[in-house]
């Protein structure tokens, strides 16, 4: 493919330019994209925060601080962000209490949540405040599914380790029988008790307990992974991806997440990848350029830079035009230079992951008072490449956590 040259490049694009509103396009595209949203339904202290944690990496502070209201009765909590949300998680409050009136919340989380997951210590057997609104909850929403998560587990068994995990596996056909005998007695009758309680309002079961290690356990996620499975089994097709994708690559996430540029640039990537494998007519090309053109506004935002149409075709061009960045100027029509190498998840998140670190490396430069050359742009992009993939097999290559993985 032959190069483009920068000033032949600048000239073509200043000649598309038109009052066009591409904002708004690649803010629609992105408001589409499939990341997942959890209700959580259950009382306070019934493990709702530590069910977020764990599938976050986030810590009980950010998860805290990160909660906004969305009605009288519930909040929602979008990670790593708002602005480009990987996984949302909407928990209702006021359950537990006798006037509880779960109206504004159905109205409100009618087409939103994909799973409900209802949140039940395992020897809290008074439920009757939070059963009653939830069956006109699923009355509502019948082909939505429920997954009972039972928590606190330890509180059946005080002063004891937890028993082995696989006397715990509560399967479908057993909601009302058939626990293992190996379990402790409380733990056996109140599981057995909860199953019998929720059998007609949900559609799977998990038992965990989600623990710090100041808490002295010796698996302090224990049962997290059935819990990972189940949530990935009853999502949608389209919607797990990205829990998928961020199961593979939380620890890069979490390690990244004081560092504001890289974060941005990981979530970014992963759900790139996500777009890309999800085969619905409305996740494809358009949403992965809306992506990396969000990408490069935020990293612009970020590093206190405007961009500008000579800014986009100097970057774009050094970049060997593979990078789709379709930038969401209003006064730029839009740059969509050879998307063919973006057919597949792993190339989409090699792409949208190495084009973030070379606009992030140029604004950085820049601030110093230096303009990278072609050379140098290039350079970084084959660089971040590689680190791309390694991070991208390196992650894949182990063995599946889910059937759907």
């Amino acid at each position: 493919m032959r190069e483009i040259k920068v000033s032949r490049f600048s000239e073509w694009l200043q000649g598309k330019l038109q009052p066009l509103t591409v904002e708004f396009d690649r803010d629609t595209a992105i408001a589409t994209l499939p990341a997942p949203t959890l209700w959580l339904y259950g009382k306070t202290g019934s493990g709702k925060t530590s069910i977020i944690r764990y599938l976050t990496n986030a810590t009980t502070a950010e998860i805290g601080n990160g909660f906004r209201p969305c009605t009288q009765t519930a909040r929602r909590f979008s990670f790593p962000d708002t602005e480009m949300p990987l996984v949302n998680f909407l928990d209702t409050r006021g359950l537990g209490e006798a006037n509880y009136d779960p109206t504004a919340d159905l109205t409100e989380f009618a087409d939103q949540g994909q799973l409900v997951i209802v949140t039940v210590r395992v020897t809290d057997h008074a439920n009757d405040e939070i059963l009653q609104p939830f069956e006109q909850i699923r009355r509502d929403r019948p082909e939505r599914p429920v997954l009972l998560v039972l928590t606190c587990l330890h509180d059946a068994y005080p002063g004891l380790q937890h028993p082995a995990r696989e006397a715990l596996d509560v399967d479908r056909e057993q909601l009302t029988s058939g626990l293992s005998n190996d379990l402790p007695s409380e733990l056996r009758r109140s599981i057995a008790a909860q199953c019998r309680r929720w059998s007609h309002l949900v559609d799977d079961v998990v038992a965990v307990d989600l623990t710090t290690e100041e808490d002295g356990f010796d698996e302090t996620d224990y049962g997290g992974q059935a819990l990972k499975q189940a949530i990935l089994r009853h999502l949608p097709a389209a919607y797990r991806q990205t829990l998928i994708e961020l199961n593979r690559l939380g620890g890069e996430l979490r390690t990244a997440h004081q560092r504001t540029a890289s974060r941005v640039i990981l979530t970014h990537s992963i759900l790139a990848a996500s777009a890309a494998a999800v085969p619905v007519p409305w996740v494809d090309i358009p949403a992965v350029l809306a992506i990396q053109s969000s990408l490069a506004h935020r990293l612009a935002s970020l590093n206190r830079h405007d961009l500008d149409t000579q800014t986009i075709a100097r970057v774009t061009a050094a970049l060997g035009g593979r990078v789709a960045l379709r930038m969401g100027l209003r006064e730029v029509l839009k740059i969509v230079p050879w998307i063919g190498s973006a057919a597949n998840a792993a190339s989409c998140f090699a792409l949208t992951y190495a084009a973030g670190r070379a606009w992030n490396w140029y604004f950085m430069e820049m601030s110093k008072g230096h303009v990278p050359d072609t050379s140098e742009l290039r350079q970084v992009y084959r660089d971040q490449l590689k680190r791309a993939a390694e991070l991208w097999h390196t992650t894949h290559d182990e063995p599946s956590e889910s059937p759907d993985a």
